[in-house]
């Protein structure tokens, strides 16, 4: 049995593709998975699987389009093991995520597109947005104080974006917490 986390993206957000965190557990353990638990009813849920990540990914995927009303052309899983998370975290830019009073800073998650793609959709302001490519994932930070003209925002009319999903790096290290192996 391995544990996952499953990112799922295009889900409850912005008033779109509303999904009850309850009804999606019991989806998934009627499925087969074990230790389902959802944080945050942004899309980041955590089970247990004796198949591969893809499988699963795969298989949740499915799921959601043909048991939720969700327009699926928003809907993607990605799904990581406790070393792949691991990794995003420990290989984060230095000082990434430590000034949390300072910075806005995000981990965002690639699904089917590697960093160098993915970094062509950012148009980072020059003392407003950072961003750095990773194995997986684009680290973005974004000076708290000048939020309203942070370009990261713009990201999301990029026909890429539908290939990422972004969770805050406080979430990220909630979700490392609550993700052990088994």
């Amino acid at each position: 049995m391995n544990s996952y986390l499953a990112l799922l993206r295009g889900i409850n957000v912005g008033g779109r593709n509303k999904i009850p965190m309850k009804p999606l557990r019991e989806h998934l353990e009627d499925m087969g998975y074990q230790q389902v638990s959802t944080y945050i009813a942004s899309g980041n849920v955590l089970l247990a699987s004796p198949d591969s990540p893809e499988q699963v990914g795969r298989e949740v995927e499915a799921a959601l389009v043909e048991n939720f009303d969700l327009d699926d052309d928003l809907i993607k899983v990605l799904v990581l093991s406790p070393d792949q998370l691991h990794s995003v975290i420990d290989s984060r830019p230095e000082g990434f995520g430590e000034q949390p009073e300072k910075y806005h800073s995000d981990a965002i998650f690639l699904m089917g597109i590697d960093a160098e793609t993915a970094m062509t959709a950012f148009r980072p302001r020059e003392g407003v947005d950072r961003v750095w490519p990773g194995d997986g994932v684009i680290y973005s930070q974004r000076l708290s104080a000048e939020l309203t003209k942070s370009r990261l925002s713009a990201v999301i009319a990029s026909p890429l974006y539908k290939s990422m999903t972004i969770r805050s790096w406080n979430t990220t290290m909630n979700l490392r917490d609550r993700l052990t192996p088994l």
